[in-house]
């Protein structure tokens, strides 16, 4: 029956646009005579190969969250300017700012390491549908569902990680209806080659993220290291560059409107699979209440970074992240109410709900399935407050974060591999230290201590059956903003969780040693924890129930729609195909699909958010533009867009052409395609992208990158005197 529904939603592919984040399997299952008549001229098996598990596709790696492409034989790989900056940050000092003045590394031996920075080349993808399921005992309630599907995905991955420098992982598809193993070559040593400025890198900021026309020059270079026998290894000076089987070269001449384009990448998470009701939760609950606390954060993070130099470069990252995802939350929160995305999803739902009563005792348990989804989800609504909360106590305040990580981390260490949670198995160890270690980089006090204040005063004002009893226990029940304030101050001096040698020790030791301590912030993380293992045990009900329900309903959806339905984004590669072009974002005005130098400069202020560096604005107003003038345009382009299927973790996705050429970097979407998530529509999903050609004239006119154009193979010849300018 699965491969029945698969084949159904694989036929011969119509028209689409650019709609469908396509796997590399599904791709050989598309109709190449559509594809070619898209714009793709290399066949589709040069892609992905099945029989080796390989091909193009490959030189799209994880970068930990995004995406990025080799571009070089010699390990370069290309990303986002956003995606580095754990790297950039990482060394950079008020003496030293990277962050501001960007880094170029002249010779190999100045590249600079990424603590913890890794690089994921795909290798297989195994359908293993058939073990997952098998997995589960008859009879078993939902809890216990999703208890025998996690360990037999353990163990699939355990057994996958036998080979060294080996990362796999079990996926799920459609709510689980399919499970795949995918497995990846890791890279553990990776180096910062190229950053731009900080006002190139984000140039518009805030003001201009997510929108459209765009002038940013998101883009920044690394490069994967391995052991001389090429075995993945840790950072050591004896180290070489990385052999990249597949890499996209840079295609110099760029793009024009209408032209074809790939995004290859690992796109997070969408929702188009959901029922109406439950997006209308994310609508009515989640995006509301992720504006609320995130935006809250922001403004703290801002006013105390602004008294302090310091203190500023260590919330630029997590004030950069909470940016994205308060922003974005307000996009999708637009996006759902302009695109009566939710109504049109009854629709759809409404239309598969009759087709299936048609069906008879065929499809009864897929109605089933739908009204148990239903009630699941009235349930769930019932507890939002408190469980967005709790979770939010670890993502905001860097203090409890992290002495709930190390409870945690101890509780579960008791138990025996396997049955721990997944983000506290061995294997996830070497991540989970390097985040410790590295988030010493990010602690400022002053910030730390109002964003905690800020969280105990709404766990207080919680109702009497969603208390947090954590807070509760160690700041009282009623909120006091001088007696909270007083007891976070002394908790912080009594503290030794932020000291990175102390907290190191801690990751090593048991409950017990960790309660012995007598450590304030110790004592709340150890109780804070009970209460997100807690919190955990009902998600794995709820999700145990979701694996038992979805599966039914979407092979009615499917099984309805009779074309091509790509799945929703799990963070697994992907592929979308599309045509360079702008929109119409609301009546009476047209966005065409490329940027230039001449619109960089025009937004020129002299004040963040749009600062042209000196030594950019220098070049670009003597029209110095090389030879990456767009004969067109007369101008060096520097964005452009295209109507891409694509999300969070397309961030740094490498933009080919059909040659399989590197014309770009994708780093955002338009502000009227943030809902994209929810469903796609083609006359306004366009994604954003940094022109190869902008790339390439920083490195030549502006940074005169010898060595690194060289080695890109765009500059031949002896070695370029640098001219004085």
């Amino acid at each position: 029956m699965k491969k029945t529904l698969l084949l159904l939603s694989l036929i011969a592919a119509p028209a689409l646009a650019g709609e469908g984040k396509w796997t590399p399997q599904q791709v050989l299952e598309l109709d190449p005579a559509w594809l070619r008549a898209q714009g793709l001229q290399i066949p589709p098996k040069k892609l992905w190969d099945p029989q080796r598990g390989t091909g193009l596709l490959a030189g799209a790696v994880n970068v930990g969250g995004c995406t990025g492409a080799f571009i070089s034989a010699s390990g370069l790989v290309i990303t986002n300017h956003h995606c580095a900056f754990g790297i950039i940050q990482e060394h950079s000092s008020p003496k030293r700012d990277l962050i501001t003045d960007g880094y170029l590394a002249s010779k190999r031996e100045d590249e600079l390491p990424g603590k913890g920075a890794r690089v994921q080349v795909p290798r297989s993808f195994k359908d293993v549908t058939k073990d997952v399921l098998a997995a589960v005992p008859a009879g078993a309630d939902d809890l216990a569902r999703y208890k025998a599907i996690e360990l037999k995905q353990k163990e699939l991955v355990a057994e996958c990680e036998k080979r060294p420098a080996t990362r796999c992982q079990v996926a799920t598809f459609d709510g689980g209806l399919n499970y795949t193993l995918v497995d990846a070559v890791e890279l553990a040593d990776v180096r910062l080659v190229y950053a731009p400025p900080r006002s190139v890198g984000e140039y518009g900021g805030e003001e201009d993220n997510w929108m459209w026309p765009r002038h940013t020059g998101d883009f920044a270079i690394i490069r994967a290291y391995t052991a001389p026998d090429g075995t993945s290894a840790p950072y050591s000076d004896k180290n070489v560059p990385y052999k990249a089987e597949f890499f996209f070269p840079l295609a110099t001449e760029g793009v024009k409107p209408n032209d074809f384009v790939m995004v290859l990448g690992y796109p997070g998470r969408t929702y188009r699979a959901l029922l109406a009701d439950e997006m209308a939760s994310r609508q009515s609950q989640v995006y509301p209440r992720i504006r609320d606390v995130y935006g809250e954060a922001i403004r703290i993070l801002e006013a105390e970074g602004e008294k302090d130099a310091a203190g500023k470069i260590a919330v630029a990252s997590q004030l950069k992240s909470l940016h994205n995802v308060y922003k974005n939350a307000g996009g999708q929160l637009e996006g759902l109410k302009r695109g009566h995305i939710v109504e049109k999803q009854h629709t759809a739902e409404n239309a598969v709900t009759e087709w299936a009563k048609k069906g008879g005792a065929k499809w009864a348990d897929a109605l089933k399935a739908r009204e148990e989804l239903l009630a699941l989800q009235g349930e769930t609504t019932k507890l939002f407050e408190r469980e967005f909360l709790l979770g939010s106590a670890t993502r905001l305040a860097r203090g409890p974060a992290l002495a709930a990580t190390v409870a945690r981390l101890a509780a579960e260490h008791a138990k025996p591999d396997l049955e721990r949670r997944p983000e506290f198995m061995d294997r996830e160890l070497p991540r989970l230290k390097d985040r410790l270690e590295r988030e010493q980089k990010n602690l400022f006090l002053a910030a730390d201590k109002r964003l905690l204040l800020a969280f105990v005063k709404r766990a207080q004002a919680l109702g009497p059956n969603e208390r947090i009893a954590a807070v509760d226990a160690h700041f009282g029940k009623t909120f006091s903003e001088k007696d909270v304030a007083a007891k976070i101050d002394a908790m912080y001096a009594g503290t030794k969780v932020l000291t990175l040698d102390e907290r190191m020790k801690m990751a090593g030791e048991t409950v017990a040693q960790l309660t012995a301590r007598k450590d304030p912030l110790l004592a709340f993380g150890l109780d804070l924890a009970k209460e997100l293992d807690a919190l955990d045990d009902i998600e794995d009900r709820r999700d145990g129930a979701t694996l038992r329900l979805r599966p039914e309903w979407r092979k009615a959806v499917l099984a309805h729609a009779g074309k091509p339905v790509a799945p929703d984004a799990n963070s697994t590669l992907r592929v979308t195909f599309a045509k360079v072009q702008g929109y119409s974002p609301r009546d009476g005005a047209i966005y065409t699909p490329q940027t230039t130098l001449s619109g960089m400069l025009a937004k020129h202020t002299g004040e963040e958010p749009f600062d042209v560096p000196e030594k950019v604005s220098k070049v670009a107003e003597a029209k110095r533009f090389g030879t990456w003038m767009d004969p067109r345009l007369k101008d060096v382009p520097v964005d452009f867009l295209a109507d891409a299927d694509t999300t969070g973790g397309n961030s740094g996705s490498p933009t080919v052409n059909g040659k399989g050429q590197l014309v770009g970097v994708n780093f955002d979407r338009v502000w009227e395609n943030v809902a994209n998530d929810f469903g796609y529509n083609p006359d306004v999903a366009r994604n954003v992208n940094v022109d190869v050609r902008y790339i390439l004239w920083m490195l030549d006119q502006v940074e005169d990158a010898d060595a690194l154009l060289r080695e890109l193979g765009v500059r031949k010849g002896p070695p370029m005197v640098r001219e004085t300018r």
